[in-house]
């Protein structure tokens, strides 16, 4: 039998060290080379349409007027989403590149983001890699990095901050010092997230109310004390005391400045360059009442929109929305905003099995479905009549971060083949639609009726 052919050493360097990048424990470099290969697939065609296509008809004349510090615009909205935007016309100019590159670069930072999040929760490369590659290519974070909308800033901002919760969450900083920085950072882009839009809101009281907990439980002081006089001195003891978890050196009072208070003063901070319009400039004294102006404005849209949804069809990926369908830069073009057929709907049993887990008193399931319980009553309870499929978009963080778990931990304990099925499918469906969410050529106008898998996506 004749020996195995040796690889040529022009091939054996680069491929030992790609091994070496996917084996070692500690995901960074394949997280990074995950956001590589998501954030060059964004670029192709990023300019393309060359003119302003679904609300982007809202966001982009937003900046302009911000760039020439004019009026408010698009006041329904905090401000920080149409900043991006307008950086990107500043840096690069009016056109369509320059409205949507800050988008996927943000696109690309909350990925990463996200991924590092889980890693530091989890403490398993498989889980956090699974993860990183099911959200590039879940459809719904990699549209929204390519349109000059808000959501996606919202969005990585708040990734970032869940990175940065889970690095002060770590067991480290229960026994020694070093873990306020994170506080400090998760209280940061918590504040951003709002800024670029408020669906983040009631996801954000978790943090403190788990800080709080958790501090209780190191106290001991779930007992029911003595009398008045040993509840009082538990108490100050808890909102005060900084020698136990879970951040050592940092009282529960201090947590509530930087995950409470902070936030709030850095969303403020984000409408700063309304205080320099030349018309109705903001006032200190008119920020709290343009909150509520724009709470108004956002409950007042009640015209019907052909591609309105509700929350339960979200979670069935059943009621997409065209961005874009037509002749265009010299060609049929579609961008389709779908969730990834199989993630979307493989992710619902995983959840599942986290409510069970969660149950049985397993910490990050628990937290994972309650973090998509709370991302998505926020639209099932609120009253804003007129809602999009997009909106789904973090609950849908959530949704592929159980899918990943369940399948990590799977592969962890050596049943490997559900998790390498669910990436051949998920990267699979991801390539075939590719086309059609990302502004490719296409046949002709009737070509749209082969990506319509149900009949209520036409």
């Amino acid at each position: 039998m004749r020996a195995a052919m040796p690889m040529p050493a022009f091939f054996a360097a680069p491929w030992r060290t790609l091994r070496a990048i996917i084996v070692r424990r500690d995901p960074l470099m394949a997280t990074l080379l995950i956001v590589a290969v998501f954030f060059l697939l964004g670029l192709c065609r990023l300019a393309i349409p060359s003119k302003l296509m679904f609300d982007e008809i809202h966001y982009v004349p937003a900046a302009r007027r911000m760039l020439e510090l004019g009026r408010r615009l698009n006041p329904e909205h905090p401000l920080l989403g149409k900043e991006m935007i307008a950086l990107g016309i500043r840096a690069f100019g009016d056109h369509p590149f320059g409205w949507r590159f800050p988008n996927l670069v943000l696109g690309s930072v909350g990925l990463f983001a996200a991924t590092r999040a889980l890693w530091w929760a989890s403490g398993s490369r498989r889980v956090a890699l699974l993860f990183g590659v099911l959200l590039a290519t879940d459809f719904i974070w990699f549209v929204l990095s390519r349109i000059a909308m808000l959501d996606i800033a919202m969005a990585a901002m708040f990734a970032l901050a869940m990175w940065q919760w889970a690095l002060s969450s770590r067991a480290q900083w229960a026994t020694r010092r070093g873990g306020r920085v994170h506080l400090v950072l998760a209280g940061l882009f918590f504040g951003l997230s709002l800024g670029g839009k408020w669906n983040g809101a009631p996801i954000m009281v978790v943090p403190g109310l788990l800080f709080a907990w958790q501090r209780a439980v190191a106290l001991d002081l779930l007992r029911r004390p003595q009398d008045w006089r040993a509840g009082l001195a538990a108490l100050r003891r808890w909102l005060l005391a900084r020698d136990r978890g879970p951040v050592r050196g940092v009282s529960l009072a201090e947590a509530g400045l930087w995950l409470g208070v902070w936030p709030l003063l850095v969303y403020l901070a984000t409408f700063a360059p309304a205080f320099f319009y030349h018309v109705q400039p903001m006032t200190l004294s008119g920020l709290i009442d343009w909150q509520r102006y724009m709470l108004q404005l956002q409950d007042s849209v009640i015209k019907p929109h052909r591609y309105m949804s509700r929350w339960w069809q979200w979670v069935f990926n059943v009621r997409p929305i065209w961005f874009l369908y037509e002749h265009i830069n010299g060609a049929q073009r579609g961008i389709l905003m779908l969730g990834n057929p199989f993630s979307m709907l493989a992710g619902l049993p995983a959840l599942g099995w986290c409510v069970w887990a969660g149950w049985r008193r397993q910490g990050l399931p628990a937290l994972i479905a309650v973090l998509y319980t709370l991302s998505l009553i926020f639209w099932a309870l609120n009253g804003k009549p007129v809602q999009f499929y997009y909106h789904y978009n973090l609950a849908a963080c959530f949704l592929i971060a159980a899918l990943a778990l369940v399948l990590g931990r799977w592969w962890d304990a050596g049943r490997a083949w559900p998790g390498q099925t669910a990436l051949v499918m998920t990267m699979a469906i991801f390539i075939g639609f590719y086309p059609i969410i990302s502004a490719g050529p296409l046949s002709d106008s009737r070509a749209w009726l082969s990506y319509m898998w149900l009949a209520s996506w036409r």
